[in-house]
């Protein structure tokens, strides 16, 4: 199979890369949707260990899948991470927020 050039990265053969990058997505998956439902571990533990996983998960997806190290021109990444990182935090922070307040009304 011939390597094709584009822009930010080279294409070369069989996407092993990918197919790591699913199998590890898959396998911390796995890992935390198990340790949420057959483990009797203290509430704290449990979700800090997903948390740790998650954030694995955050890497592979971004090492694996977005290139993140591939490309030529690095000045938009910067943003685009913090961005993504305020993004997320809106998301849990506010997921958390609405939650709690939830329970306290309830």
């Amino acid at each position: 199979m011939e390597a094709k050039e584009h822009k930010f990265h080279r294409e070369e053969g069989f996407p092993w890369k990918h197919v790591l990058g699913l199998f590890l997505s898959v396998l911390l998956t796995a890992i935390a949707f198990w340790l949420a439902l057959a483990t009797h571990q203290p509430p704290a533990l449990v979700i800090t260990i997903i948390v740790i996983l998650g954030v694995g998960q955050l890497l592979v997806q971004l090492y694996m899948f977005m290139h993140f190290t591939e490309s030529d021109d690095r000045a938009w990444q910067v943003p685009a991470i913090y961005f993504g990182l305020f993004i997320v935090f809106c998301v849990v922070g506010g997921s958390i927020w609405i939650m709690t307040f939830k329970s306290i009304v309830a």
